[in-house]
């Protein structure tokens, strides 16, 4: 595959979502040069939704790449070897809150920052639980923060979990090309 644009795409640890976003990510393989990433913790830790080593093999089989899982192999992404956009998804409750506080502290929060200097776009695609309660102060620091942008979400389980927003996982496509034309793919509330 021959294509001009980079595209970092990190994975955090709500691996429910996994199988949405490895379905998107095969989309995105045909028209980006995928970088992954993914924090340590979604490195490391098997669940009830699969095994730590199988979702990192799925992403090198995806990329033909290595992933990136530390400090020290996100921070060449910013300054030299930039990618032309950066997308997390899953972006959990606490990234998000890193990510807003200016904390770095994992591959991603690292990815993120090194990225964000460059003045290239960052998409954001959450899954958290505490969307309209504890996250809900931080998604509003981002949604004000230049070159970040956010994939539509939605209230997963109004019902169950009435707290809980999730990221429309069959946007992330649409919402990284809208946010390399600088624009925010609307509405973004769904």
């Amino acid at each position: 595959m021959e294509t001009n644009k980079r595209l970092g795409l990190a994975l955090c640890g709500s691996y429910c979502t996994y199988d949405q976003v490895f379905a998107a990510a095969e989309k995105l393989a045909g028209t980006y040069e995928l970088v992954p990433i993914m924090s340590e913790t979604a490195a490391e830790t098997d669940s009830r939704f699969g095994r730590a080593v199988d979702h990192i093999r799925r992403l090198m089989e995806l990329t033909g790449k290595r992933v990136v899982t530390t400090i020290a192999q996100a921070e060449p992404l910013g300054p030299s070897v930039p990618m032309d956009a950066l997308l997390i998804a899953p972006c959990t409750g606490n990234t998000l809150a890193k990510l807003a506080r200016g904390v770095t502290d994992s591959a991603v929060t690292m990815a993120a920052k090194a990225h964000l200097r460059n003045g290239r776009p960052l998409v954001i695609a959450f899954s958290t639980n505490d969307g309209l309660s504890g996250s809900a102060e931080n998604i509003a620091r981002l949604l004000n923060r230049k070159h970040v942008y956010f994939v539509p979400f939605r209230q997963d389980d109004p019902v169950k979990k009435p707290n809980s927003l999730q990221a429309d996982f069959s946007l992330l496509g649409e919402t990284v090309e809208a946010a390399l034309r600088g624009e925010q793919l609307q509405p973004i509330l769904r």
